[in-house]
């Protein structure tokens, strides 16, 4: 095994009471996950914190979380986090700039949601990042997914307060990117969001927001910029426009919707709007409804292979060119084991098959045989996609074990205005999959943030 030798900075010394300020450890363990704050951090914990987290995160956004929050932010240097935020912005900027990669997931948009209006560019960004070990044995990150749709800004920035807050975090660990503070992140938040309209005039909506497990983040976002909550259901459409009854029952005219309905749960839920949703309505979207499915995981095969290649993207192709065309000699040349018999009972331990546009972990199968890749319709398969199988690296020592960590960059993109990465989202988790969804039963997992010590 390496090992490296790290001096801490003199100047962030106070942070790490009562620990040397020479250090020793694994090469791409603590150079990642800085082994002082996490030790701290753990012989300071008390359960009784924990429960006062969750009850403060309910005061503060308003309503209660129906997903897992985890006992434990992480701590990273931010030369790691700068240098995700850097590979998503690339990644994102190769995929609107090659034609032929947009034009195909146009294409690939269902019928009845390719909506007028495209803006050039998407107001929202996700890229969230794998930690896995690299040939030479260090900590590195691979793309797990990328995704033009809006996360939790507004329940993530009261979660990291409410971290720093309960646990008497160092004033010196940072959560906002880019040197940002959090009155500059809810300025541009709401700069992308409302852009100048009167807030009475700008909705978020989504489907049945009251009953969907991110109401907390709705709340937030409601009560920090004064714009409603509505059902998209409930919309109503007058001449060119659409409205919406506010608090007191009034009929108000919508300049610009946030929009939160995600397309597939509209889709699976057969749900039919009250409006056409294609019809070119005098409204302004922030995150225009076809940038969900333009970046997504449907780039990821395009964003693998030349002219668009990065290399923190794992080797991916479409399920009917891996069945029907080169995409097996593809992923072949890449490096991914493969099976040498086809047949039936062939078992691709190294791929994972993904539907392209799910949410939260939906649909996803771990090592599918040959026979279950075949039992998809040929006219379904250009909607999946085989992607290598990235085995996360436990690294968040814990008193359940290690834990591994899936880091979201959140970005957002205001109209006129530059693609910025603003702040983290963390998933901790000690199973195969990493949303809060599939870690509920266990302790040391679930929704979490990234502090990092500013240089």
């Amino acid at each position: 095994m390496k090992w490296s030798v790290c001096l801490l900075i003199r100047d962030h010394s106070h942070i790490l009471r009562g620990f040397s300020e020479l250090c020793v450890y694994p090469l791409g363990e603590g150079l990642t996950l800085i082994p002082e704050l996490r030790a701290q951090f753990n012989q300071r914990y008390m359960p009784e914190k924990y429960a006062a987290l969750l009850a403060l995160l309910e005061q503060r956004s308003g309503a209660k979380a129906d997903f897992r929050v985890a006992e434990t932010p992480i701590f990273m240097r931010v030369e790691q986090l700068e240098e995700m935020a850097a590979a998503g912005a690339e990644l994102t900027e190769a995929i609107i700039g090659n034609r032929a990669c947009i034009a195909a997931a146009r294409r690939a948009i269902p019928a009845g949601y390719l909506v007028t209006g495209e803006t050039p560019h998407p107001n929202f960004l996700s890229a969230d990042f794998a930690l896995v070990r690299d040939t030479a044995g260090d900590l590195v990150p691979r793309l797990v997914e990328i995704q033009a749709f809006p996360s939790i800004y507004g329940y993530q920035s009261v979660l990291c307060s409410g971290y720093r807050d309960v646990f008497g975090l160092d004033k010196d660990l940072r959560v906002f990117l880019g040197g940002m503070e959090e009155e500059e992140y809810w300025a541009l938040l709401a700069r992308t969001i409302i852009a100048g309209n009167d807030p009475e005039n700008v909705v978020l909506t989504e489907l049945d927001p009251l009953q969907q497990k991110t109401r907390p983040n709705f709340e937030v976002t409601s009560a920090r910029l004064g714009i409603a909550v509505v059902d998209v259901r409930n919309l109503q459409a007058i001449g060119g426009k659409l409205h919406y009854r506010n608090a007191r029952g009034r009929l108000v005219p919508i300049r610009r919707i946030y929009n939160r309905a995600i397309a597939d749960e509209l889709i699976a839920r057969k749900v039919r709007l009250p409006f056409e949703l294609t019809h070119a309505w005098d409204v302004e979207w922030a995150g225009h409804p076809n940038w969900y499915f333009l970046i997504s995981k449907f780039s990821i095969p395009w964003l693998s292979r030349s002219p668009l290649h990065h290399p923190v993207v794992p080797p991916a192709v479409f399920l009917n060119d891996f069945l029907e065309g080169p995409g097996r000699e593809l992923l072949a040349a890449a490096g991914v084991p493969l099976p040498d018999a086809i047949g039936p009972e062939a078992v691709y331990r190294e791929l994972l098959l993904k539907p392209l546009f799910s949410f939260a972990g939906k649909g996803i199968q771990f090592e599918p045989t040959h026979a279950q890749l075949e039992e998809i319709p040929a006219a379904q398969r250009a909607n999946f996609l085989l992607q290598q199988r990235m085995r996360f690296v436990p690294t968040i020592e814990t008193p359940y074990g290690l834990t591994q960590a899936e880091i979201r960059i959140m970005y957002l993109w205001p109209d006129g205005g530059s693609l910025t990465p603003v702040l983290t989202l963390v998933r901790l988790g000690r199973g195969k999959m990493m949303g809060v969804d599939h870690n509920r039963d266990q302790q040391w997992v679930g929704a979490s943030a990234a502090f990092y010590v500013r240089r």
